[in-house]
């Protein structure tokens, strides 16, 4: 099989926002007790994090993660998490039906992020709570003024505000399963109460409004339309979530999932632009996708014994075909960069998380861990707009999708083209032609492959089984993708 890409130097759909690379810590299962936060760890530093977690993280890239949640913080008091340990209450998590001891909070929190050098992504209770918490709480961390919530982070020992510029308005506040959940006009009234408040507090700050929770929500389109009436003079970004899985055992299926993503995308996007016109606004209303992944056991709401603190749950083992559609998405997250300006895969430890951890012991990388980790560290610059040359597949529903998935990007710093391509042919290798045009001698210098012969070959703490090789260059320039694999390909000019 054969297929050409043609990227041209002029044709650009925008710079990369690294916050596309962001993740996910909730207060679920073992992400953070046991995850992030083992104080008797042999790795752990003097704040009680995993050393080795931390390193994982780093060699991500992360550059924000969204926190505490999720469904979690819907029911969360922000108080809880901060000042003595000692003093701080044990509570029902009716969320997740577990017993949250709040050690960890944002106190805490903000300190992890800074030593795995990343930023926060701050998330409201809008479900159990309103506008009075969210202004507290935006005062705690980021004012300097000599007023109670300020001198109660002073007090707590933080005397310099945290400074966290992005804050979540609720999470999935459209779900039936959620704590609080609302109608599209009581959301939408609540979003603009609280954003021009918080906006108050830190007129700097970024506001991410509740978009719909999946894509065939029943509400969806209405939801971000009656939102956007209301709120769109004061937030920055509406927000999507969309999980996968191949419960239905049809591989081009699964992999063709990466299409549906951008189809939410640009959806999601029609509507934001529907309104700024109607508006005569000319202020763009961007997207934060800050919930996507693969998630094997979707529909599981709580943990096999409930009210116990940070149970095994929700800790999908991700096998190679998993890896290969997550390549997918981030390549669909890259080739949307014009809108989606944020992204969180969710999440990152344990819980349905590229890093996996043993109490007491090792940490290892899921299968994955690869396709994120190189297109977070590579994936930087400006994405192109490309022409893809190839034969399609047609899949069980009678539609048709292209053998080829890719995108490229011009890394203008470093003086490389990224080439991010995933042959999803379950039988066939691919003979890739590369056009790159306006570009002056460029010449591929690096091919790193993901392959594995067995689809559901998974890694576990002692064994990797699926990682990353480097394929040797042909001497006469001939780019060979094997049959069901994900490739990044780095090219000099």
């Amino acid at each position: 099989m054969k297929a050409k890409i043609t990227a041209n130097k002029n044709f650009i759909i925008s710079e990369i926002d690294k916050r596309i690379y962001g993740s996910f810590i909730e207060h679920i299962g073992r992400a953070v007790y046991n995850g992030i936060y083992e104080p008797e760890h042999s790795t752990a530093d003097d704040a009680g994090f995993r050393g080795d977690v931390i390193e994982l993280v780093k060699k991500l890239n992360v550059p924000i993660v969204r926190y505490p949640g999720g469904n979690f913080v819907s029911g969360y008091n922000w108080e809880d998490g901060t000042g003595d340990k000692a003093k701080r209450p044990q509570k029902q998590d009716l969320a997740w039906f577990a017993i949250e001891t709040n050690e960890v909070g944002i106190d805490e929190f903000q300190e992890w992020a800074k030593r795995a050098d990343t930023e926060v992504m701050m998330a409201v209770n809008l479900g159990t709570r309103g506008v009075e918490d969210a202004k507290n709480c935006i005062e705690y961390c980021n004012a300097d003024t000599d007023t109670y919530y300020a001198n109660l982070r002073r007090k707590n020992g933080f005397e310099k505000p945290f400074g966290i510029k992005v804050w979540c308005l609720g999470n999935e506040m459209d779900g039936r399963w959620q704590i609080g959940a609302k109608t599209p006009q009581e959301y939408a009234r609540l979003a603009t109460e609280t954003a021009k408040v918080m906006k108050m507090v830190d007129p700097s700050i970024e506001l991410v409004a509740c978009g719909s929770s999946v894509p065939y929500q029943k509400t969806f389109g209405e939801w971000e339309l009656t939102l956007l009436e209301h709120a769109y003079d004061y937030i920055d970004y509406v927000s999507l979530h969309s999980y996968y899985n191949n419960k239905a055992n049809d591989t081009p299926s699964f992999l063709a999932r990466a299409e549906e993503m951008d189809l939410f995308i640009k959806g999601t996007a029609a509507i934001c632009d529907a309104i700024k016109a109607k508006k005569h606004h000319t202020k763009t209303v961007n997207l934060s996708f800050d919930e996507w992944n693969v998630w094997k056991s979707i529909g599981t709401t709580s943990a096999p014994e409930k009210w116990t603190k940070a149970p095994h749950f929700l800790e999908d083992v991700y096998n190679f075909e998993d890896a290969l559609l997550v390549g997918c998405l981030l390549m669909t997250l890259q080739n949307n960069c014009d809108r989606v300006k944020m992204a969180c895969l969710a999440q990152l430890v344990n819980v349905i998380a590229p890093i996996m951890t043993e109490n007491g012991g090792s940490a290892w990388m899921q299968t994955i861990f690869y396709p994120f980790m190189y297109a977070s560290n590579y994936g930087r610059g400006k994405t192109l707009r490309t022409i893809v040359e190839c034969d399609n597949y047609r899949t069980k529903n009678n539609k048709e999708y292209p053998f080829l998935y890719s995108s490229v990007i011009d890394n203008t710093d470093k003086g490389e083209l990224i080439v991010f391509a995933a042959n999803r042919s379950l039988d066939e290798d691919m003979e890739l032609e590369l056009s790159a045009e306006n570009y002056e001698n460029c010449k591929l210098i690096e091919h790193i492959q993901l392959y594995s012969d067995d689809l559901t070959a998974c890694n576990d703490k002692d064994c990797q089984r699926v990682v990353p090789d480097e394929v040797p260059l042909a001497e006469d320039g001939t780019i060979l993708l094997k049959k069901h694999s994900w490739n990044m390909l780095r090219l000099k000019y």
